[in-house]
């Protein structure tokens, strides 16, 4: 069973659990993607994140994503 938490709509509320300390796997740049494969999970940058969603999307048990932060008024 996969577990989603990728907004559907504009505005929706998301759980913020990734901070500025949670870091891209593949370049160290701030995560804002967290998924789970094989029980480990993985952080990705949007970039990295978006760039192996469709492999990681169909081997992950969850999907976290936080993106939508990006595009946030400080």
């Amino acid at each position: 069973m996969n577990t989603l938490s990728t907004p559907t709509e504009t505005g929706a509320v998301l759980d913020h659990r990734l901070t500025a300390a949670d870091r891209c796997d593949s370049c160290g740049a701030q995560a804002y993607i967290a998924a789970e494969v094989n029980g480990s999970e993985l952080l990705f940058c949007a970039h990295h994140g978006r760039k192996y969603e469709e492999k990681l999307r169909a081997v992950a048990t969850s999907w976290h994503d936080e993106t939508a932060r990006l595009a946030e008024s400080v």
